[in-house]
């Protein structure tokens, strides 16, 4: 989202210089567009690594999960066969 922003701020000041200069100097207005860009790759080198990190972290509580249910099952199971042993 931060990079989203710095994006929106450099087209902002883009805009805001060609308000100001008109169309008479394109290199002035390059520096926001540039602000722009750089804001979103730096966004998107933050935010790539962390997506994936958090999907390996999601899967492997998802794995963990459900090996704790399958031995919760399991120990229902034994639970209950030392339950019907003894009543028999």
């Amino acid at each position: 989202m931060l990079g989203f922003l710095g994006t929106v701020a450099g087209m902002i000041r883009s805009f805001a210089t060609l308000a100001e200069q008109g169309l008479t100097n394109p290199a002035a207005v390059a520096v926001g567009i540039s602000e722009a860009l750089i804001t979103t790759a730096t966004g998107l080198i933050v935010a790539i690594p962390i997506m994936l990190a958090h999907t390996l972290l999601s899967r492997k509580a998802d794995h963990l999960i459900g090996d704790m249910e399958a031995k919760a099952v399991q120990l229902t199971n034994i639970i209950d066969k030392q339950k019907i042993a003894g009543a028999s």
